[in-house]
């Protein structure tokens, strides 16, 4: 764990912030069923996550911009269309979120 008590005020507050953005990204549980998914099956695009979650699409669309915006999974286009994986983050948050289940 960092020690913060010799960080400056706003270093902290930049710490903080940083975490309070990737738990308001897993904070559904819509979005951890996607999290799931995209461990196990990486580069699925959102029509296929709205298919394999039985979701709408904009159900599925909305979850995984928050994901994206959280910088807990990443999208990249292939010629088709967009696809998506976890960043490394997301993959460490989502085997902590793991161990911790019971």
């Amino acid at each position: 764990m960092r020690d913060l008590r010799n960080k400056k005020k706003t270093e902290r507050r930049e710490f903080f912030r940083a975490l309070e953005k990737i738990t308001k990204g897993v904070a559904n549980h819509r979005r951890l069923e996607i999290l799931y998914l995209l461990y196990h099956s990486p580069g699925q695009s959102v029509s296929e996550i709205a298919e394999i979650l039985e979701v709408n699409f904009r159900t599925a669309s909305d979850h995984t911009r928050k994901l994206v915006n959280s910088n807990l999974a990443t999208k990249r286009s292939d010629s088709v269309s967009v696809r998506h994986v976890l960043t490394n983050i997301g993959e460490k948050l989502l085997i902590f979120l793991d161990e911790l289940s019971l």
